[in-house]
């Protein structure tokens, strides 16, 4: 198959998007958590002299964390712009695919995996919008947070899928699709 450079430029911006929404994440929940962090505020500032509450430890350490967060709103603009983008590109180049019942099993669960990901891309990008102006929406702090709990959940398709995609094309250029990977880079086998 012949990607186009459209489409070509798509995947890779929208990798680099992924991965780095990804990464703050596990960022956000691991090294930059604010219940670790906190903690290690609080414990560090009495071995000299210093008490804190927890909750002034807390917002310490979401300040520290505040410009790696805000990172993941600039990516999750850009993810919604690739979004666009990507839709803009299915109509104006059509689909090239062969019919759905034309496929092996296997190419079939690859197909229906990545219109799973592509809802998985827009729930993400409608329910991080829904979080993030949620006041000029006219929603409550509770319905935002109840959004906010499924869009976490939701993004483990996404943890899952990148590792997997990644495997699978290395499999695929190693069997049965040899070039696959120089297709999505230069457009041709």
């Amino acid at each position: 198959m012949k990607y186009s450079t459209s489409f070509r430029i798509w995947h890779w911006l929208n990798a680099l998007v992924i991965l780095g929404l990804i990464g703050t994440v596990l960022l956000r929940k691991t090294f930059l958590s604010w219940r670790t962090n906190s903690e290690l505020i609080m414990l560090e500032l009495s071995k000299i002299d210093i008490s804190i509450t927890s909750e002034q430890a807390k917002v310490i350490a979401k300040a520290i964390r505040a410009g790696m967060w805000e990172w993941h709103y600039i990516l999750g603009y850009a993810l919604v712009a690739l979004l666009l983008f990507r839709i803009f590109i299915h109509f104006k180049e059509g689909s090239k695919k062969r019919s759905f019942s034309s496929l092996s099993t296997h190419k079939k669960v690859v197909r229906i995996s990545y219109y799973i990901v592509y809802a998985t891309i827009l729930f993400m990008s409608v329910s991080g919008f829904t979080m993030y102006f949620y006041e000029a929406l006219g929603l409550a702090e509770e319905t935002a947070h109840s959004i906010k709990e499924i869009h976490e959940l939701v993004y483990n398709i996404l943890l899952y899928f990148v590792p997997l995609h990644i495997i699978g094309v290395f499999i695929a250029e190693n069997r049965d699709e040899k070039g696959i990977v120089s297709t999505m880079i230069n457009g041709e086998k």
